[in-house]
């Protein structure tokens, strides 16, 4: 079909952006002078510009506003030349509640992204590595910073974690695990769906969510194929969308369970410049992540109720002793997930103690370089995670955040955190069906955070929510890549996901909000 040609798709991507870059740019009235201590500047425009109040404090600068909008002598232009004709040196201005050049060029690469990103004309990865050329190449993001965002340490320190996930793979700690759910489960499929989901859900917390759910498909297809379960059953929808769903949600439980997490605190420290540890996160995350990998569980299998007939066959293996190769993987993870869980008291970023992790694992030969290079999903690690970062941190350094910022900060004025909280937590968990939730992630909490600032919330609270909220990709198979890589098996459609999702979202969300409001009004965060 012409509309699903892989060219097509392309030229209309460009297309879109190209519409978005036609589209008029709203100059705004207000702009912020940074740099002009005397304020020399307002003094020779005061015919055109008055001075302009701010319900915050301004942290730089002061805010100007125009007498006549719409007015050539009402720009950002006219600032500017009027700074460079009484040569003030060092001084800059910024749009407050207008569109700058820069960012509408943001936008329009944006909105080409994104349609690349849904429609998937070409590989996400690919997709991924032209963020960088697109930033660079439309004057939006200089080289160093378009392309430093893809050895972000956040970036260094997913690819740790895979790597980790690699090692437990190697020594056949996985393998231990499944032995010893389905002894504890016996031969009931609700029994044993259940254990390993959960089990799982909560395990990734500490690993990657999609390794989580990898290591779960592998235990569960042998039994699945001996007990003569058919792909499209409610019992094949039921196991093999659980994995997926639980995993997810224990993934939001601490910074490693997945990229959306690290993300989130990043950028918090970049932009506030407030910090939170892997014990904080644990802290404040974990008892929505536990109750939440409980409740996806029991969802899907209201769904799609499983035949009560069908029997796992039993599993005889003996486990036999721990190996030497499992006793030194598990010492050097458990070491370094320590080092990990005290960042607050030694200082060293985690990315740090991640590779020393995985130089351990190498040098006392867990892992050989070839395991790492030929399982390590680098197109992941590398490209799609690090083209998340250069895009939110662009929208910041654009002016494009502020902008939306400023736009939607009359919707939620005077609502207080919760109506910030469930505004951002809906609004992530929609987005990040639709784009990785790395990616999902850098993009909003740039805008949020101001939107906090504005309204007197602590910013933490945001990035906590959405680092969260963004677990829940639950309506498109390419929501996240637990989904991807559950449906990549063929035991449920597309639509089955979306159907359990619809019902899924919006009660994970209210849990959220609900733990939330507990747990952290007992913590003192809100």
């Amino acid at each position: 079909m012409f509309l699903k040609s892989k060219s097509f798709q392309l030229v209309l991507a460009i297309g879109i952006g190209l519409i978005v870059l036609a589209l008029p740019r709203p100059e705004g009235t207000r702009f912020r002078i940074v740099g002009d201590v005397e304020r020399r500047l307002l003094s020779h425009v005061s015919e055109d510009f008055s001075l302009a109040t701010s319900d915050q404090k301004e942290k730089k600068g002061y805010l100007v506003e125009a007498k006549k909008p719409g007015s050539p002598n009402g720009t950002a232009k006219y600032l500017e030349s009027k700074s460079a004709e009484l040569k003030l040196q060092g001084v800059e201005v910024e749009y407050v509640n207008g569109l700058s050049p820069k960012a509408k060029r943001f936008l329009a690469v944006l909105a080409l992204l994104i349609f690349l990103f849904v429609a998937e004309p070409i590989p996400l990865e690919i997709t991924a590595v032209c963020i960088g050329v697109f930033l660079v190449g439309t004057g939006v993001s200089d080289l160093k910073e378009a392309w430093g965002s893809y050895m972000h340490p956040v970036v260094v320190f997913i690819m740790c974690c895979l790597i980790f996930a690699i090692a437990l793979d190697k020594a056949e700690l996985t393998r231990r695990l499944g032995i010893y759910i389905v002894r504890k489960a016996g031969t009931s499929v609700t029994r044993f769906t259940f254990i390993i989901a959960v089990g799982l859900g909560l395990a990734s917390t500490v690993m990657h969510d999609a390794a989580a759910c990898a290591i779960g498909i592998v235990i569960m297809l042998p039994l699945m194929r001996a007990a003569g379960i058919e792909p499209y059953t409610n019992t094949a929808k039921f196991m093999m969308l659980s994995l997926p769903f639980a995993t997810s949600c224990g993934g939001m439980g601490t910074l490693i369970g997945g990229g959306r997490c690290m993300v989130s605190a990043a950028f918090l420290k970049e932009f506030t410049g407030i910090e939170i540890t892997f014990m904080d996160w644990l802290i404040y995350a974990m008892p929505a992540a536990i109750i939440t990998v409980h409740a996806a569980v029991l969802i899907v299998y209201l769904i799609f109720r499983p035949d009560p007939n069908i029997k796992l066959p039993q599993f005889d293996e003996a486990v036999g002793p721990w190996t030497p190769i499992e006793k030194k993987t598990v010492v050097i993870l458990v070491l370094f997930f320590a080092l990990w869980l005290t960042k607050g008291y030694h200082g060293i970023d985690y990315s740090v103690t991640g590779m020393l992790g995985v130089a351990a694992l190498v040098i006392f030969r867990v892992l050989g370089w070839e395991d790492i290079h030929q399982k390590l999903e680098w197109g992941t690690a590398l490209f799609i995670f690090g083209g998340g970062i250069a895009l939110g941190l662009a929208m910041g350094s654009s002016g494009a955040a502020e902008y939306f910022a400023n736009l939607f900060f009359p919707l939620i004025k005077g609502g207080g955190w919760l109506l910030l909280f469930v505004g951002v937590g809906v609004f992530g968990a929609l987005v990040t069906n639709a784009m990785a939730n790395v990616a999902a992630a850098a993009l909003i909490l740039p805008i949020v955070i101001p939107m906090a600032q504005l309204e007197g919330v602590n910013p933490t609270i945001l990035a906590l929510c959405l680092g969260m909220a963004t677990s829940f990709a639950m309506l498109l198979v390419i929501g996240c890549p637990p989904n991807a890589i559950a449906y990549s098996y063929r035991y449920f459609k597309a639509s089955d996901l979306t159907k359990a999702g619809v019902v899924a979202m919006p009660i994970l969300l209210l849990l959220l909000v609900v733990v939330a409001a507990v747990w952290w009004g007992i913590l003192g965060l809100i």
